[in-house]
C-alpha cells in the first residue's frame, strides 16, 4: 500500500479526505476479497455434488428474493448471512446442531461467489478451518444445469 505524505499545511487528519487503501491498515473491497480468498480451497460448481456426497455442509446464504427468483439449491441449508457466524460457530449457544464439528467441510454459497468468500474467511477465523465457498456462486451452479 502506498502511504500519503503528511501535509505540512497544518491540516488535521480529520480535515483531510482519504482514498480507501491509502491509510495504513485499510483495504479496498477488492484487496479484502483477494486476502479472504488466499486461504480458501474454493469449490468449482462442477464439484459441488461430490463435496455434498463426501459430507460437506453446503450453506446457501442468498436472500429470500434471490432464492424465490432463481430457485433452491438442493441439499443446502439456508442460513441468512446476517446470522451465519452465530449459527455455525461451534462455541455459539445459537449454533445449528449440524455445526458441532469444527473440522467439517463447509461450502458457503451466495449468488455470484463474492460475499461467500468473505463469509468463508470469517468462518475460518472462528476456527472452522475447512470453510470455503463456491466459485461463481449459485449462478455458476445453475449455469451447469441449463440446457
Amino acid at each position: 500500500m502506498k502511504q500519503s505524505p503528511i501535509p505540512d499545511d497544518g491540516a488535521s487528519t480529520s480535515q483531510r479526505s482519504s482514498v480507501p487503501g491509502d491509510s495504513p491498515g485499510t483495504l479496498t473491497i477488492d484487496q479484502l476479497l483477494l486476502e479472504s480468498r488466499a486461504g480458501l480451497e474454493r469449490v468449482h460448481a462442477s464439484d459441488l455434488e461430490r463435496e455434498m456426497a463426501a459430507g460437506a455442509l453446503v450453506v446457501d446464504t442468498r436472500p429470500a428474493d434471490q432464492r424465490d427468483r432463481d430457485g433452491d439449491l438442493p441439499g443446502a441449508v439456508v442460513i441468512d448471512r446476517n446470522v451465519l457466524e452465530w449459527r455455525l460457530d461451534p462455541s455459539s449457544p445459537h449454533r445449528l446442531p449440524m455445526a458441532d464439528d469444527p473440522v467439517r467441510r463447509i461450502v458457503i454459497v451466495c449468488n455470484e461467489g463474492y460475499s461467500s468468500s468473505l463469509a468463508a474467511h470469517t468462518l475460518q477465523r472462528l476456527g472452522l478451518t475447512h470453510a470455503t465457498d463456491l466459485i461463481g456462486g449459485f449462478q455458476a451452479w445453475a449455469a451447469l444445469r441449463r440446457p
